[in-house]
């Protein structure tokens, strides 16, 4: 069998599938549904040669197929006509999360509404703000009060109990579609918590359940394997393992309490597989793929980005365009930017963060100079057709300085000190710093250090400085015209304030991130309306931008051209359409700055600014840029 081609041997492998499919029921059930059937036809290979790849030296490599793709039937059959519809539209606009019309907001359940019931009240403001995209933060079963933001998963199937019902959360997907507005969530693929019942059996010593984990008997592979892993919660535990109070160790990427799955068993990518289909017919519409960089292990590598990796995510995908046809993948992979792109492909994530943008606009906010944005932007920015960046400003995490050292070195900078420069930036280390952040995950061995905090903290509007609102606006209208879906941390739409209150809180004492997941900011929201109030401002102002956005149909998709402006203060960039183009340009300088006439050269003589509705000569004396301002310039 091994002499055939890929093709033969798919051929061979899914006449055997279904030769066992028709042995049961079910499976003559599944094998009737024509629309199944071919999107069976169409993906299988895919699967399937993931599988052989990952799995054929096993003994029960097509059994555990034949598993897959009848789990994989049963879910297709249990999904709601109302999702079957969607995934009929979808199919006939497939590239509909590319339109500017998309509008993202994100927030945890808790905290910005107490419940899902809750949310569900709060469905006339995400209307009101114009979110066609809704992100819950991780609401699943978890431990108490240990559980990393809800990321230590102890149940895929069951909402924490402070939050309402899995009834509840399929009741909300529903008026959440009737409201035009998608439901995102977390799916955690590379660990479990340590009570999840797979976790439970498997340190019980029960062999089957074990397996589903990186579990070994003594320290010698774990200490194999540290050899070339880093540290990534050091405050937590060094290395990469932690010791069980039977003797074992397991691996432990992130805190104690979060077990790493050990994907190298096929039954632990059944298990997943059935965790998302079931997820996907409850109403999800997009799943974001929770640290996906770390889910495939193999000694003598950091245990990151593996190739391994792409071909689960691949497969995962190839199930959904089986199964659930309409959903959509969303990496999280806060890594080198040359990792990042890897991830962003239609047929493995089609939508993907952008965290050397959102990184590089604070960076360009702390020095004045928008040289590594622009070169972000120019060299970074354009991905695969069909694909779309998610920009951020902010998010529940800390900030990471993802920029690569290599880009930073074309430019005259050392990397590694200006992060350290960065860091003392952001949380007020240094000399004339607006900054109020918090940082997290310090760590004095290596150097490392990220920085918490919201986007109004950290752009000044805490410390009372000087063009703070204009700075909240700025950071958001690049987030709004690159190309994508921009997302907001619901909140900094009315200047929310870092939440120092956890440091009350023995359970989150220890994580800075959590100053930057504030309660609901009820008065600040009261004041939304009131022009002449902090929030009103700023409220208005994003109001502003997200009309513009939707009306402006250059800034559909997901590409970007770059445009040197000759000021080092100034950024700029190219939005083409159909019929004509839209340059932004924005200015980072706490002080007016100057475009050169020179600049526009080849371009019309004058051009509309979108965002003031005024016509501007570019061939008079070129363009004067107020403090922070930012100009939406069709032509």
């Amino acid at each position: 069998m091994n002499s055939l081609s890929i093709e033969q041997q798919a051929r061979a492998a899914r006449a055997y599938i279904l030769q066992e499919l028709r042995k049961t029921e079910d499976g003559v059930s599944i094998l009737k549904d024509k629309d199944f059937s071919a999107r069976l036809d169409t993906n299988f290979i895919t699967i399937f040669a993931i599988f052989a790849e990952l799995y054929g030296y096993r003994h029960d490599c097509l059994d555990q197929l034949v598993d897959l793709i009848t789990m994989c039937g049963k879910s297709w059959q249990d999904r709601s006509p109302d999702l079957q519809r969607v995934d009929k539209q979808r199919e006939l606009d497939p590239e509909w999360y590319l339109s500017n019309q998309m509008l993202g907001g994100v927030c945890y359940v808790d905290r910005y509404a107490g419940s899902l019931a809750g949310i569900k009240k709060r469905i006339p403001y995400f209307k009101e703000l114009g979110l066609t995209y809704l992100h819950l933060m991780p609401l699943f079963a978890a431990p108490q009060p240990l559980n990393d933001g809800g990321y230590a998963v102890s149940s895929y199937r069951d909402v924490q109990p402070g939050l309402g019902t899995i009834e509840e959360l399929r009741d909300l997907a529903t008026e959440l579609r009737k409201a035009g507005i998608s439901l995102v969530l977390d799916l955690v693929f590379n660990h479990t918590s340590n009570e999840h019942r797979w976790a439970k059996k498997a340190a019980e010593g029960d062999p089957e359940h074990s397996a589903m984990y990186w579990i070994f008997p003594d320290r010698n592979v774990p200490s194999a394997f540290e050899r070339s892993t880093r540290e990534i919660f050091p405050d937590d535990h060094p290395g990469s393992f932690i010791q069980l109070p039977d003797g074992r160790f397991v691996w432990s990427t992130f805190y104690h309490f979060q077990w790493d799955l050990n994907y190298s068993n096929p039954a632990v990518f059944r298990a997943m597989a059935g965790e998302m289909l079931y997820l996907a017919n409850v109403g999800v519409d997009l799943f974001r793929m929770d640290a996906v960089a770390f889910m495939w292990k193999q000694m003598n590598t950091d245990c990151e980005n593996l190739p391994e990796v792409h071909k689960l995510l691949r497969a995962f995908n190839a199930l959904c365009r089986i199964a659930a046809p309409s959903v959509l993948f969303k990496s999280e992979a806060i890594v080198h930017p040359d990792f990042v792109v890897q991830y962003i492909d239609r047929y493995e994530c089609q939508l993907s963060y952008n965290p050397l943008q959102m990184a590089l606009t604070w960076e360009a906010l702390a020095t004045r100079d928008v040289s590594m944005l622009s070169q972000a932007i120019e060299r970074r920015h354009n991905i695969a057709r069909g694909c779309a960046w998610v920009n951020y400003v902010r998010s529940h995490d800390d900030i990471g300085w993802t920029f690569s050292d290599e880009d930073a070195e074309e430019l005259g900078k050392d990397g590694r000190n200006h992060r350290k420069f960065l860091n003392a930036f952001f949380v007020n280390r240094h000399p004339g710093s607006f900054a109020r952040g918090v940082p997290f995950q310090d760590n004095p061995k290596t150097g490392d250090c990220r920085i918490s905090g919201t986007t109004a903290s950290l752009a000044g509007l805490e410390s009372m400085q000087d063009h703070a609102i204009e700075r909240i606006l700025l950071a958001y209208s690049i987030a709004m015209s690159t190309g994508g879906i921009p997302l907001i941390y619901l909140g900094d739409e009315v200047g929310q304030l870092n939440d120092y209150s956890y440091l009350n809180d023995p359970a989150k004492m220890d994580d800075s991130r959590w100053v930057n997941r504030p309660w609901y900011p009820e008065q600040r929201y009261a004041e939304r309306h009131d022009a002449n109030s902090i929030p009103g401002k700023i409220y208005a102002g994003m109001k502003h931008l997200i009309s513009l956005r939707k009306n402006t149909e250059e800034l559909a998709g997901g590409r970007a051209i770059g445009f040197y402006t000759g000021n080092p203060a100034i950024l700029g960039y190219q939005r083409p359409g159909a019929k004509s183009s839209v340059l932004c340009l924005c200015n980072f300088s706490d002080e007016a700055q100057w475009i050169g006439r020179d600049r526009f050269m080849g371009m019309p003589a004058e051009a509309k600014d979108l965002i003031d509705g005024y016509m501007i000569n570019l061939r008079n004396a070129g363009i004067h840029m107020k403090p922070h301002q930012f100009l939406w310039l069709r032509f």
